[in-house]
């Protein structure tokens, strides 16, 4: 009996310390199972605020007004224009939608309800097995979950749909910009050379029309000086012998004045057959640029009343030579130092201390500009 009892008690001992191993082991496992169940609880909670609830508005549009008028030499005060974002889905703009918002007691109570339970709070069984569908379950939720985030999901790839074609029709109309610039560009180049080639025919307009008033002027004035010898001769042909002579003399004069009007019209027409005997004179500075025309390689430069006479002798009657000068800029530092280019004598402006002068590009070192000193070498 003793022996039986023993072995009882062994026995019992052992199924004791076998029931108390697989306690503890239940309670690591049940342990992994609550942690497992908050952490999946906590990031549903997250990835729900993530998920929109709310639908965006699909009446939404959106307006960019393009000008299709053609681009033509005139201008239009109301262009004819197209809406390009025309089929744009502008609902898919819409942010900040509503989220899933589950972290109240109320949520998280029914992320733990794994079953469906009844008005009594008994689980409602489906034959032998709990039933997991239906409101107040976690199921419930998780379906929610996964329906916003399908349309979600359908929402963003029409959203990628929708990027391609505003790719394309963005490439489409920087294409046509590209296209219009390279011509916008040209006619703004030729619009600036128009306007300069006009600026200097109004320039030059305008001292020929100072020219005309001045000769004109003169031929009044000679006109009344040959009224006056007209006069002069009706009246001197009652007197004598001497008055002829002078009459004679008078004629001559008038014939004076005519050739002085014919030679001051035709002046630019002089021919420059004349030969001076002079070839070269004292080196040294002779005089300044006071106008320059770099485009068509003249220059129009003022002489000292110094190299006035050394040009056309002391009287001022002989023609100018055909000498060349030098001309240089005061701190100009180029490849010959202040030298900037050479000019050659053309023609003389009468009454002034003005000629007219060619630049010679094969000396050219820079631009010529008013004020550069023109010197003899």
């Amino acid at each position: 009996m003793n022996k039986a009892l023993h072995v009882l008690v062994y026995l019992f001992l052992i199924l004791s310390a076998t029931s108390l191993w697989f306690e503890i082991e239940l309670n690591k496992k049940r342990q992994l199972l609550s942690d497992r169940q908050r952490i999946q609880e906590e990031y549903l909670i997250k990835i729900a605020s993530t998920v929109e609830k709310a639908e965006p508005n699909k009446d939404a549009t959106a307006e960019i007004k393009k000008d299709i008028s053609p681009v033509e030499a005139k201008l239009v005060d109301i262009p004819d224009t197209e809406n390009i974002l025309e089929e744009y889905n502008a609902y898919l703009e819409q942010d900040n939608l509503e989220t899933f918002s589950w972290d109240t007691p109320e949520i998280k109570k029914q992320l733990r309800n794994v079953y469906v339970v009844d008005f009594e709070g008994k689980v409602v069984m489906d034959g032998n097995i709990p039933e997991t569908k239906g409101p107040g379950t976690e199921r419930e939720l998780l379906e929610t979950l996964l329906d916003a985030s399908k349309k979600m999901q359908s929402k963003l790839n029409s959203t990628r749909a929708e990027l391609v074609k505003v790719h394309g029709l963005l490439d489409a109309q920087v294409a046509e910009l590209n296209k219009l610039k390279p011509e916008a560009r040209q006619d703004k180049v030729t619009i600036v050379e128009k306007n300069e080639k006009i600026s200097k025919l109004e320039e030059i307009k305008a001292d020929l029309e100072n020219q005309i008033v001045k000769i004109k002027a003169q031929i009044d004035e000679l006109n009344a000086e040959i009224t006056s010898l007209k006069d002069e001769v009706v009246t001197a042909q009652d007197e004598t012998e001497a008055a002829k002579e002078e009459l004679q003399k008078s004629q001559k004069l008038v014939e004076q004045l005519k050739k002085l009007i014919q030679d001051m019209i035709q002046d630019a027409e002089r021919t420059r057959g004349d030969k001076s005997n002079i070839t070269t004179l004292p080196a040294g500075e002779k005089g300044k640029v006071i106008e320059v025309d770099n485009e068509n390689m003249f220059a129009i430069v003022e002489f000292s009343d110094k190299a006035m006479k050394e040009l056309k002798g002391d009287n001022l009657d002989h023609p100018i030579p055909n000498l060349e000068f030098g001309v240089k800029r005061t701190g100009y530092n180029g490849a010959a130092g202040e030298f900037v280019g050479r000019l050659r004598l053309r023609q003389e402006v009468r009454e002034k201390n003005y000629i007219i002068c060619d630049i010679l590009g094969s000396w050219k070192q820079d631009d010529l500009k008013a004020n550069d000193i023109v010197f003899a070498d």
